[in-house]
């Protein structure tokens, strides 16, 4: 007779949960909940329309674990959205500030009885196996049991050593009390013979099988019971298994089967449950061990490590390097457990060392771990007999990659002697016995394989002229990609677009280390090197790209001098030293060079380029008269080539040079025009890693705050960062975030100054930046002193200028040394500011630099005003000049400022009427900016004039 199985049932609204299953339903239709949201629905349904505190939720829902407050958000958030999103999630569950979270909706409890299959509460054959620490599978916990009842057949699928067995034994464990005990764990890990699946199922449910084939007898006896089967480690016997499940799931109907395996079954009825690696955390990241104990990977490893007897505190310093260790061992549990148990022996740094010489293959795991899983090699020894000869070859051809690859690149690289149709085939066999991983990048998919089963394939012997063969065909293929797909990176609009091809820069670094190695091919690295040079500065690696151009001309020969691999090469060195290192004359050498043979070659856009490169590098020297030759001549190369890309580089350098020499009007008009042509284009053109686009906007901001509207130059300078940032270019980024900051510097708002300015530093070191790290530090010192630490900022200003003039970067020496005159004014050194002034004068006007000569006129002004012996009439000529020549200029903010200097000079020799007069002139020009703080200064001082 069918035994009864009491069910607990709270009830509210249109919801009930099944406590004894931990099944939650909305009228009948099941309703997902992840992690830690059933334990907290749980728990507030304990004591409905009472007010729980978040400490004593921690207790409940995490107990023994010291966890944060923004897990139980994170977690209760989600349960909001399992019960209904927004509004109706906060009709059941209301928060109280501070306090913590009270269950509002009227709840029923009850008690069913549903008939059951006979189901053993004495079910004699029961067999799991104890249940194993296991780290962050909570998810997963919870998703399979619901899975499960509602498909009954599920398989869970992943690599080998991930944890499908531990997961398995886990989820029974957990399905204990529903089946009533009734669950029977299967290892087919030590069968080998396909004919012995059925028999070695009905050994363990204590049947005596007299025939052949076991299968009819075995669905016979299980056709009326309520059992839960866990088939563990299939893969091998995978059609078999695959006929047996099927033959149970149609006939048994209150039989429910769990699965593991490296490879779906493919049976009747069977649902996939992928299992995933443990997280790690990502590369580059900035790491606490606080906040690396936050990855589940970095759990396992900490865990396990403890656990083996070593006597690990876990230190901000080992944080980074068990990080590492975790990813390259992609996350794997079997793999981490494996690293972890070497630490009691070698440290944490030793066992990194011995992993870098070479992944731990062999490292022995525990003795109670069945034998495919005693060491990593075992467990990929495994999974390799179970493959073809065909996969065989195509997985030790595979292990040429690095990373990320796309099935075009394995067809090229790996298809010398293999049709597309057995290519296809194979990478198909691979991915579905969990050999290959998959990773949809927009409309690409994108493979890999593990580390670990890298690593594995490559110690698979293969004869010396293949292994060339190889080597070469995949230099040959990306030198190919990088030359088809290069010019890409300019018209990518955010970060995102170009994920698969930051992936595979991998296979482009690795396919140079081989060319420029012992047996590799130096012609084709040269060309390799080349076409990466625009890939590199798009992507802000200047330091590689420094590298592998310098690598790469020293290789040239008689063949590729004056070619366009060294024009490329020469600029890819010329660009990357000149961000690196400055102005050197190296610099000058490598652009000079690679210009000429642009124009020899015929080459108009990368001749715009370097044209370019030429005029940033003269401008960054401080030799500003030379800069119109230049935007001149990139201007009629335009003119002769009717480029698109050209033109937005000509207007760029025309107007910021037009700028530099104060004819402000001529710079806004070439650049309004740039942004005229660039409204209408999807994307402005990067050529050698420079985009006119985005600086020029911020040079049209300066050239607004100077004409005076300093609210649309913010509003300008700020669409660029913004723009800059989804460009994902961060060396780019980097100078942009310099740029804006001398905007916001300029209107005085020293908070968002200083936000702009520590991103840009902060950018600048990571790309090794070092001119633009120094420009960082002075801004910073003018912040200090903008602040009231003076003495502080002008000694930090003096050292922060030594290394811009060791590198000739002139472009804001004048600036900074404006403030730092006035700096030294307000320590009393007038007469020191005084010969600094003089001196910055003088530089200008032979370097041409005449847009700053309004404002140093007027400092000029200030320092003679407060010099002992100089006379005030003096000052006041200085103050006038200041007008007259801002005024000339257009520049209404130099000339606002000069103007209240002046005024307040005015008013203290009685001549208010004629001080107020001048000022209120100038200041009645200005439509906005009044909460800037130059024209709260002016009204101010027209206050006290009144």
């Amino acid at each position: 007779m069918p035994a009864a199985q009491n069910t607990e049932i709270i009830s509210f609204g249109s919801f009930r949960l099944n406590l004894t299953e931990r099944v939650l339903t909305r009228n009948s239709e099941h309703v997902e909940l992840k992690g830690r949201a059933y334990d907290l629905l749980v728990a507030l349904l304990s004591r409905p329309n009472e007010l729980i505190s978040k400490a004593e939720l921690l207790r409940q829902v995490w107990p023994g674990l010291v966890v944060e407050e923004g897990a139980l958000r994170f977690h209760m958030t989600n349960l909001r959205k399992a019960l209904g999103g927004g509004d109706e999630g906060s009709r059941y569950i209301v928060t109280s500030s501070g306090r913590g979270y009270t269950f509002v909706a009227q709840v029923a409890r009850s008690v069913d009885q549903e008939p059951q299959a006979t189901a053993a509460l004495s079910f004699q054959q029961a067999n799991l196996p104890v249940r194993l620490p296991m780290i962050d599978r909570e998810v997963e916990i919870e998703e399979i049991p619901a899975r499960l009842k509602a498909a009954r057949f599920l398989t869970i699928v992943g690599a080998g050593g991930v944890g499908k067995t531990t997961l398995a034994i886990a989820v029974g464990h957990r399905l204990m009390q529903s089946f009533d005990g009734a669950i029977l764990f299967v290892d087919f890990s030590m069968v080998s013979d396909p004919a012995l699946v059925g028999t070695v199922v009905a050994s363990l449910l204590g049947l005596s099988v007299q025939s052949s084939d076991a299968t009819p007898s075995i669905v016979a006896y299980l056709r009326d019971k309520r059992i839960l089967l866990i088939l563990d480690t299939c893969e091998h016997l995978v059609e078999p298994v695959a006929a047996f499940a099927s033959s149970v799931f149609a006939t048994a109907p209150n039989v429910h089967i769990l699965a593991t395996s490296r490879e779906a079954l493919q049976a009747d009825g069977e649902n996939v449950y992928r299992l995933d690696t443990l997280a790690c955390p990502p590369e580059g990241a900035d790491l606490t061990a606080e906040v690396a104990k936050a990855f589940p990977a970095i759990q396992l490893f900490v865990e396990r490590a403890r656990a083996s007897g070593a006597q690990l505190q876990f230190s901000d310093d080992e944080a980074p390097v068990v990080a590492n260790m975790c990813r390259k061992l992609d996350g794997v549990a079997l793999a981490i457990e494996l690293a972890a148990r070497r630490v009691e022996s070698y440290g944490v740094h030793g066992t990194a060392s011995l992993l870098d010489q070479r992944l731990g293959l062999s490292w022995l795991g525990p003795r109670s771990a069945p034998p495919r899983q005693r060491t990593l090699h075992a467990t990929l020894d495994w999974s390799f007999g179970l493959l073809s000869d065909l996969e065989r070859m195509v997985l030790r051809r595979l292990a040429t990659f690095v990373g990320h690859f796309t099935l075009d690149a394995v067809i090229s690289v790996c298809g010398r002697d293999v049709s597309e149709r057995d290519i296809f085939g194979a990478i198909d066999s691979l991915i579905a016995k969990s050999m290959v991983a998959t990773r949809p990048v927009g409309t690409v998919m994108s493979y890999r394989l593990l580390d670990t089963t890298r690593a594995y394939a490559r110690d698979i012997q293969i004869a010396e002229d293949e292994a060339h063969d190889l080597a070469v065909r995949h230099a040959t293929y990306y030198r190919n990609w990088l030359e088809q797909r290069g010019g890409d990176w300019s018209i990518f609009a955010s970060g995102a677009e170009r994920t698969l091809h930051f992936a595979s820069m991998n296979n482009v670094r690795a396919a140079l280390e081989w060319c420029f190695g012992e047996r590799g091919d130096i012609r084709l690295g040269i060309r390799l090197a080349a076409a990466a040079v625009d890939v590199f500065l798009a992507m802000s690696l200047l330091a590689e790209c420094h590298r592998w151009s310098q690598r790469a001309l020293i290789a040239l020969d008689a063949a590729t001098v004056g070619s366009s691999e060294e024009m490329r090469l020469q600029a890819g060195l010329g660009v990357s030293s000149s961000q690196m290192y400055g102005e050197t004359d190296a610099v000058n050498d490598a652009l000079n060079r690679s210009l000429a043979i642009a124009e020899a070659r015929g080459d108009t856009a990368y001749e715009a380029g370097l044209l370019n490169m030429q005029y940033i590098f003269h401008g960054r020297s401080g030799h500003f008269r030379i800069l119109l030759d230049y935007a001149q001549r990139c201007h009629g190369l335009a003119e002769r080539s009717g480029d698109l890309a050209i033109r937005t580089l000509a207007h760029s350098a025309l107007g910021m040079a037009l700028q530099f020499s104060g004819d402000l009007g001529g710079s806004r008009r070439e650049l309004e025009s740039l942004m005229g042509i660039l409204s209408h284009a999807q994307q402005g053109s990067v050529l050698l890693g420079y985009d006119p686009h985005y600086r020029s906007i911020v040079a049209l901001a300066r050239t607004l705050w100077l004409h005076g509207y300093p609210d649309q130059a913010a509003d300008r300078a700020r669409e660029a960062v913004k723009a800059s940032e989804a460009m994902g270019h961060s060396a780019a980024l980097a100078l942009v975030l310099a740029g804006a900051g001398t905007v916001f510097l300029w209107r005085g708002d020293l908070e968002a100054a200083q936000h702009y300015v520590d991103r840009s530093y902060s950018l600048a070191e990571a790309n090794a930046m070092g001119p633009l790290m120094a420009i960082g530090r002075c801004r910073k010192a003018e912040l200090t002193i903008r602040r009231g630490d003076v003495r502080q900022g002008v000694d930090d200003l003096r050292a922060g200028l030594k290394p811009i003039h060791a590198a000739r970067h002139e472009l804001l020496t004048t600036e900074f040394n404006m403030e730092l005159a006035l700096g030294l004014l307000t320590l009393g050194r007038a007469g020191d500011g005084l010969i600094l002034v003089n001196d910055a004068i003088d530089r200008a006007n032979g370097s041409g630099e005449m847009f700053q000569m309004p404002e140093l006129l007027r400092v000029k002004g200030k320092l003679l005003s407060a010099t002992p012996g100089a006379s005030r009439d003096e000052a006041e000529r200085c103050f006038q000049q200041s007008v007259n020549l801002a005024r000339a200029q257009g520049a209404r903010s130099w000339e606002l400022r000069a103007a209240t200097d002046l005024a307040a000079l005015m008013a203290d020799t009685e001549r208010r009427d004629s001080a107020k007069r001048l000022l209120q002139d100038v200041y009645g020009q200005f439509s906005e900016g009044f909460e800037t703080a130059d024209l709260k200064l002016a009204a101010n001082l027209l206050a006290t004039l009144a």
